[in-house]
């Protein structure tokens, strides 16, 4: 039986991981689920998995959850130290399925103690991707991909010689405004943006993906994780969300992984490497389907990508910068204190900024990306008050 644990349980990711586990419960054994406020949520999941420890991010909700889980014998928690705590107790597979930044830490723990660990917390690679990467060495340990887009890299990799790559594509639906006039797109509203057409996520990462942050990222951790150079990655609009990403060999062979919009295939493959195991998934009807549709993304209107870019050329403490304002950005977007496409001019600005300090390759520590993510947040509350 493998002890997992799952950080950010009450999420979509979480919640699709718990899914997969309650459906071979001879198979998993719950050592640790983490979430935020969802309390009651979280206490359910609780009840259900019977977990050894339960631990909210937040303190002052820590009466709540015990309220929440009285008469159950479970073990409760409350913090981001209390969080670091959970991820340091052994453990055989672990989902970093928490948001943000926050999510690097226990990530970075989970590591040390020579766990699997099924990353869908991209901020972990975009923030410290040396620091992660180097940890998992250190400790024979094993960072899987669970974005749709890197499991399927990964998986079109598998056998393959990585110096034979010319090329990566990941696509990007396009989120909830690909067919807007950029005028409108200036205007659109947080709620109109919390709307994805194809895949069920949270309102922060469905956000990013209308203003492709998401894809941004992405971008980043394809480079960070596989080591890809940055001219050779692609973003590519696809509507459909059915190929979640290509691999262009030198022999001019381009190897696309296809499937359904559905989480629970990368969770699936990361939770049961390196076997394949049935899935409930659905099965494509490819004639019912009748085309792909693709287009270029047009940098004017999501300069987010350029900006990603950008990141990666510089390196070192960058894309921790580039994250940190990019979550400032969107929570004022959110609270509707700037627009749209101020997003993306506020991390601009924070790069700019910050680009004289702390932007070199020096050797990464824990102590040094979250400096840099409390200055980068700093600077860019500073950009949005000036907006």
């Amino acid at each position: 039986m493998r002890r997992i644990s799952v950080f950010g349980a009450t999420g979509s990711i979480g919640g699709n991981t718990l899914d997969l586990v309650a459906r071979r419960p001879d198979d998993f054994a719950v050592v640790v689920l983490t979430g935020g406020h969802n309390i009651a949520g979280l206490a359910e999941l609780a009840r259900r998995h019977r977990p050894e420890l339960v631990v909210t991010a937040h303190e002052d909700r820590l009466g709540d959850l015990r309220a929440a889980l009285d008469g159950t014998g479970l073990a409760c928690a409350a913090g981001a130290g209390a969080i670091a705590e959970a991820a340091s107790r052994p453990a055989d597979w672990v989902m970093s399925g928490i948001v943000g930044a926050a999510g690097l830490p226990p990530g970075l723990e989970a590591l040390k103690q020579g766990a699997t660990l099924a990353l869908a917390n991209k901020e972990s690679l975009v923030c410290a991707g040396p620091l992660l990467m180097a940890t998992a060495r250190e400790n024979r340990a094993i960072v899987l991909p669970v974005d749709s887009e890197h499991s399927a890299v990964f998986q079109a990799l598998i056998g393959e010689d990585l110096a034979a790559v010319e090329r990566v594509i990941i696509t990007a639906s396009g989120g909830a405004f690909r067919d807007w006039p950029l005028e409108r797109m200036r205007a659109a509203t947080p709620e109109q943006a919390s709307s994805h057409p194809n895949w069920d996520m949270g309102q922060r990462i469905t956000i990013d993906s209308a203003s492709l942050f998401n894809k941004a990222l992405e971008l980043i951790e394809t480079h960070e994780y596989f080591g890809i150079e940055p001219h050779r990655i692609e973003a590519l609009i696809h509507p459909e969300s059915m190929i979640h990403a290509m691999v262009g060999f030198n022999d001019g062979a381009l190897m696309a992984h296809i499937g359904p919009p559905d989480m629970r295939h990368a969770i699936g493959f990361a939770l049961n490497h390196p076997e394949r195991r049935h899935l409930p998934v659905e099965r494509l009807d490819f004639a019912a389907l009748g085309q792909f549709s693709f287009r270029a993304p047009d940098e004017t209107r999501y300069p987010a990508l350029r900006l990603a870019r950008e990141v990666m050329e510089a390196g070192g403490l960058a894309g921790a910068i580039f994250n940190a304002a990019k979550e400032t950005a969107l929570d004022a977007f959110i609270a509707h204190r700037i627009g749209f496409m101020q997003m993306a001019e506020v991390v601009e600005e924070t790069l700019v900024k910050l680009s004289s300090t702390g932007l070199g390759n020096a050797v990464m520590t824990l102590d040094m990306v979250l400096d840099a993510d409390r200055r980068a947040r700093d600077c860019a509350s500073s950009v949005v008050n000036q907006l």
